[in-house]
């Protein structure tokens, strides 16, 4: 009852009160999505102003303007020292804690990284997601995508990984926080195999999934050289697989990380 009070007395219905939140939890959302990308073009280009950003990105849903004030609410100024670390805001954002401070990490499937990239062609931005075990290095699941939303990003990288792997319960599957890993979608996913999240405060505590990054863009993807969409599919394909069977790890004993899996087993 006191409730329907409040409702009255906001002038609008229950409907239309939890329709006005999801919208609002919808934009924090898409926010985080679009602070990944801002944070990595300003890291390859420290002396880009926020228009120019915004000029070379093209976010779907945000004007200039209002991009240029959501840079500089997120300490993306050319003024001052980009805040790198900053990565999410406070502002309604869920976050769980970091879960790799307090686990030994001792078997694979225990713990997956996760992270988003982009990679572009021309001028248009295309989405690398890629989950990682931690353990042996192997690549469980990727996605390519021409947009930032977690259908398109998170979720088909992590539907791949519960596909090819068994998933115990207890897994824990980490990130560095961006919106993407903690929308609804992707919480019923990892609530559906009982994997447990956790989130870093900084880009540098996620840095296997960073340099992961690097690895497959620079050392792969750059000599493939795609130049479409689906030449892009079709050169990250190539890359994990080469990456996964064929290159070796200093960490892993100088073998590949599915050599290095297939040695555990034998064992």
């Amino acid at each position: 009852m006191k409730l329907n009070s409040i409702f009255r007395a906001l002038g609008m219905s229950k409907q239309s009160f939890h329709q006005r939140l999801d919208r609002h939890l919808l934009s924090l959302e898409e926010q985080e999505q679009l602070l990944v990308v801002v944070r990595q073009v300003r890291a390859d280009h420290p002396r880009m102003s926020s228009r120019q950003m915004y000029r070379l990105i093209k976010p779907a849903h945000m004007g200039r303007d209002r991009f240029e004030a959501f840079c500089f609410e997120n300490g993306f100024k050319v003024s001052i020292k980009p805040a790198y670390h900053r990565t999410t805001n406070s502002h309604g954002v869920h976050r769980f804690d970091n879960l790799l401070e307090s686990t030994e990490l001792t078997y694979v499937n225990q713990i997956w990284v996760s992270d988003i990239t982009y990679y572009r062609i021309g001028e248009k931005f295309y989405y690398l997601t890629f989950i990682l075990d931690l353990y042996s290095r192997v690549i469980v699941g990727y996605s390519i995508s021409e947009s930032l939303d977690t259908k398109s990003t998170t979720i088909p990288a992590l539907k791949m990984a519960t596909r090819m792997r068994a998933v115990p319960e207890g897994l824990i599957i980490h990130s560095d926080g961006g919106g993407q890993y903690y929308c609804k979608e992707w919480l019923k996913l990892t609530s559906a195999h009982k994997m447990r999240n956790s989130m870093c405060e900084s880009v540098y505590e996620n840095a296997h999934a960073e340099r992961l990054n690097g690895i497959i863009k620079n050392d792969y993807l750059e000599g493939y050289d795609p130049k479409d969409y689906h030449q892009l599919r079709m050169s990250m394909t190539k890359a994990v697989r080469k990456y996964n069977n064929e290159k070796p790890h200093g960490a892993l004993r100088n073998v590949s990380p599915a050599e290095f899996e297939n040695q555990l087993k034998v064992a």
